[in-house]
């Protein structure tokens, strides 16, 4: 099995993400939502997720429909000052593009000012205004169809979406919609294998999956799922590539024991006094009353 890096530094930009796909190259993202995670994932994938997955994956909400523009705004900055070479993509937050075209092109704007180089929202065929004047306004837009997690009460829950006649036919007629309107990728979640396969045979734009099967332009995972950090039941088309919240616990358990044992820090992690300062310091400890 190969681990090497892509030996390419420069930085990825959307006409080449596209051009890749059309080559039959898959395009990896996964997300980001600080300057640790940005640095780890940024030498290995193409795009940078600024997630608003970053309310339950990271802030303990039980889903994303807490996570604010401050929020994200927060996070953003933080991935953006990596200098990543990945495209970085942030995630339109819940009522950040519902209310108002004014209120949608000031937040996505303030996203690309922060170092974002394109924004993602959920929805179909009633984003297609919104998506219009967004791409009018220079802000590429990557879409979001099947299971949306914004709509998680509407659905009923997380669910599998398209697997009915209705609904299957709805995600193809919204896609072509997406596309139509400027999206320059979308992002297929929980939807069948076989609807991805043929969205994305019948799309000139990229399709990223994430339980949408394999046959999509590339794929997109939670970086904490993919690297064990989260707790309880995954979904099934996470794939863990390892233990990582457990390798971290032993190594602070370890930590633990070695304080509780005197035996952290080491002399080779402590720093010595110079002579003439332990010398006055033993001179005050002997006659406190008397030292300057």
């Amino acid at each position: 099995m190969s681990h090497h890096l892509p030996a390419d530094t420069s930085a990825i930009t959307i006409p080449r993400l596209q051009q890749w796909a059309r080559d039959g190259r898959r395009l990896v993202m996964t997300t980001a939502y600080d300057a640790v995670t940005a640095r780890l994932a940024d030498p290995v994938v193409d795009m940078l997720l600024v997630g608003d997955s970053v309310g339950n994956v990271c802030l303990g909400f039980d889903n994303t429909l807490p996570v604010s523009m401050a929020m994200m705004n927060h996070h953003l900055e933080a991935v953006a000052r990596t200098r990543p070479r990945a495209l970085v993509v942030a995630d339109m937050p819940y009522l950040s593009y519902h209310l108002s075209l004014d209120d949608t092109l000031c937040n996505a704007g303030g996203f690309l000012q922060r170092g974002a180089a394109a924004v993602k929202l959920e929805g179909g065929s009633k984003r297609v205004e919104t998506i219009r004047a967004l791409v009018e306004c220079e802000i590429p837009v990557m879409g979001h169809l099947g299971l949306t997690p914004q709509s998680v009460h509407a659905m009923g829950g997380f669910k599998v979406q398209g697997r009915d006649v209705h609904d299957a036919v709805q995600i193809l007629e919204d896609a072509h919609r997406l596309q139509e309107a400027g999206c320059f990728a979308l992002v297929l979640e929980g939807i069948p294998t076989e609807l991805a396969a043929r969205i994305t045979r019948t799309l000139s734009i990229p399709t990223i999956g994430i339980g949408a099967g394999p046959h999509c332009s590339g794929q997109v995972l939670v970086l904490h799922d993919i690297v064990g950090l989260t707790q309880g039941r995954r979904p099934k088309f996470v794939r863990t590539y390892v233990d990582g919240f457990d390798l971290l616990q032993q190594a602070l358990k370890h930590w633990a024991e070695d304080v509780r044992r005197g035996a952290f820090p080491s002399a080779a992690e402590s720093y010595a006094l110079p002579a003439d300062a332990h010398a006055a310091v033993s001179a005050w400890v002997s006659h406190p009353s008397t030292s300057s």
